[in-house]
């Protein structure tokens, strides 16, 4: 089993992703990691804290000689910030006066339900570990399990498909997902231009009126063969499994499988995908290696909580940030009289940073299931028995 977890605080020294269950023998390309944590920082409608940090990869064990081992990842990413706060979020009990108090809870955040939760005076506490910055390590132990997914021919990405009242209204191809991530200046990561500069619009209305905006991202993972995930026990479907991790992602608040919200409002006949059999070799279009084929992915590649052989497909829908420069009405901690949110320094707009988050959480979840399903405490040996599975579907 594949298993992760993260540790650290938004200005705290650093954050530790943790990893354990990847095979022994999984290349591992510091570059790729690297720049999917550059790609978490960009988009327009990020924060200051963007400018400070750069954060890369510093691998403390699991990896020797550019491969796994078997034993846990460890990765460290350095906080730059920390300088800053140093005598203010000392380890030791340190001076209290330089204490910064989070003095009022913002409408939203995680403020005031983890301050009462945890018998915490103000909610510096909270902020600094229920805040979205966490997700950075998240991104660097995603970034482990898509190198691992890379090895059975599996690729997971994003884009963007609303921002504010601003909508892409097409479908976008995997090869335009696939030239949008490898752009070197992100905007909004929107495949279609010109509603990506409609979205930019709806960005700078939010600044301009101390508001926040955000939208939805959508997670393509292209190549996925059939028969990940289970029908057998509820908390074995993909479908549950997906909708559970990108759901813990930081401001996300609904989750969609495939055309999952336009199904509810639809005839079946106009929802389900048609299936056909394609008796030629040559038709194997992609690499996948079952010939049934369908004209349409309403499913979103799951169907009974078992991926079918099509692109999975998961969108998120992310709730504007907490935090606003015109802050909403709130109570103080101390006196319980009304007063103005606290103000930290905060993005205006995250929907594609969410979407690289939520990449990694999808690529974990996959990465978690393929193991599970394929075995095998060495590459050498899940691709055996991956191989001999996709002969099985290839003879189907």
């Amino acid at each position: 089993m594949i298993r992760f977890s993260t540790a650290g605080e938004s200005h705290g020294e650093a954050l530790i992703a943790l990893i354990s269950g990847l095979p022994a023998g999984v290349p591992v390309d510091l570059e790729f990691v690297n720049r999917e944590l550059w790609r978490r920082q960009q988009g327009y409608g990020r924060g200051g804290r963007m400018k400070i940090e750069t954060d890369q990869a510093h691998v403390l064990s699991g990896v020797r000689h550019g491969k796994t081992i078997g034993s846990p990842i460890a990765i460290e990413l350095v906080n730059r910030d920390w300088k800053n706060w140093e005598e203010k979020l000392p380890v030791a009990a340190g001076d209290p006066a330089k204490h910064q108090a989070v003095a009022s809870p913002r409408p939203g955040h995680a403020d005031l339900a983890g301050a009462l939760k945890y018998n915490f005076p103000d909610a510096r506490y909270v902020l600094e570990r229920a805040s979205a910055r966490e997700s950075a390590a998240r991104v660097a132990a995603g970034a482990m399990a898509k190198l691992m997914l890379r090895t059975l021919g599996i690729e997971v990405l994003s884009h963007v498909i609303r921002v504010g009242r601003v909508e892409l209204e097409r479908a976008a191809a995997w090869e335009e997902i696939v030239a949008m991530a490898a752009k070197d200046e992100v905007v909004l990561a929107c495949v279609d231009a010109a509603a990506e500069a409609r979205m930019k619009e709806e960005v700078e209305e939010a600044a301009r009126t101390g508001d926040t905006v955000n939208g939805v991202f959508e997670v393509v993972a292209h190549n996925v063969p059939a028969g990940l995930g289970a029908y057998a026990n509820w908390d074995e479907r993909l479908d549950g499994l997906l909708a559970w991790t990108v759901m813990s992602l930081q401001a996300v608040k609904a989750v969609e499988i495939g055309r999952g919200v336009t199904a509810a409002e639809s005839f079946g006949s106009r929802v389900h995908d048609p299936i056909y059999y394609a008796a030629t070799q040559a038709s194997e279009a992609n690499g996948r290696p079952t010939r049934f084929r369908r004209p349409t992915n309403n499913a979103g590649g799951i169907e009974g909580g078992v991926s079918n052989g099509e692109d999975v497909v998961v969108r998120g829908y992310l709730k504007p940030i907490s935090t606003l420069r015109k802050p909403l009405e709130s109570v103080r901690f101390d006196t319980r009289e009304p007063t103005a949110a606290s103000y930290e320094r905060s993005d205006i707009c995250v929907v594609p940073a969410a979407g690289v988050a939520a990449e990694a959480m999808v690529a974990i979840t996959l990465a978690g299931l393929a193991a599970q399903k394929f075995g095998g405490d060495s590459l050498v040996e899940m691709k055996r028995n991956f191989d001999g599975y996709i002969e099985q579907m290839r003879t189907f």
